[in-house]
């Protein structure tokens, strides 16, 4: 019996004499590991929302080139240049109330569907406003066209303008 109450006294003198050094150890490295995790989550955050704004984007471009590709086979006569300023340089405000933008319906996943414009240019390659649309000859009675279009996507961060100048006779 007085072995046993040796043992035990002796196991006591043992433990106070480590005084807390492991809780420390396991603390700092809990710590370290949740630091990493935190850092990880921020990291994957940000590409999971760079992964969204390029999807906008790339809905965008979509939307833009099939109104341009509408706007080019369009029948609706073509109105003569009346803008002081290029379409693409107009603020968005006038592509939703301009009378000569025209929507495209079929897009749903959009913010707003796209839109577009298309401007006669005189035979010389230049608007009859005065802008700069090709360069080069035109042959006698053919004249030039600027198509025009704009489209956004999801949300309206993710603005797409294109523009085209075809031979529209």
């Amino acid at each position: 019996m007085s072995k046993y109450y040796q043992t035990k006294r002796g196991m006591g003198r043992e433990l106070n004499r480590q005084r807390g050094s492991a809780l420390i150890v396991a603390l700092v490295f809990l710590l370290v590991m949740t630091l990493i995790g935190t850092t990880a989550m921020q990291g994957t955050t940000q590409q999971e929302h760079m992964a969204g704004n390029y999807l906008d984007r790339m809905m965008a471009f979509q939307a833009a080139e099939g109104a341009l590709s509408m706007a080019k086979d369009a029948t609706p006569p073509i109105l003569p240049n009346q803008l002081t300023t290029l379409a693409w340089q107009q603020p968005a405000s006038w592509w939703n109330t301009d009378p000569m933008s025209i929507a495209v319906t079929g897009y749903g996943d959009l913010s707003s569907p796209p839109q577009y414009v298309i401007e006669k240019l005189s035979g010389s390659g230049r608007s009859e406003s005065g802008g700069v649309g090709i360069v080069g000859r035109v042959s006698e009675g053919t004249f030039m066209c600027r198509f025009t279009a704009r489209s956004v996507g999801g949300s309206n961060n993710a603005v797409v303008i294109l523009e085209e100048t075809n031979d529209c006779s």
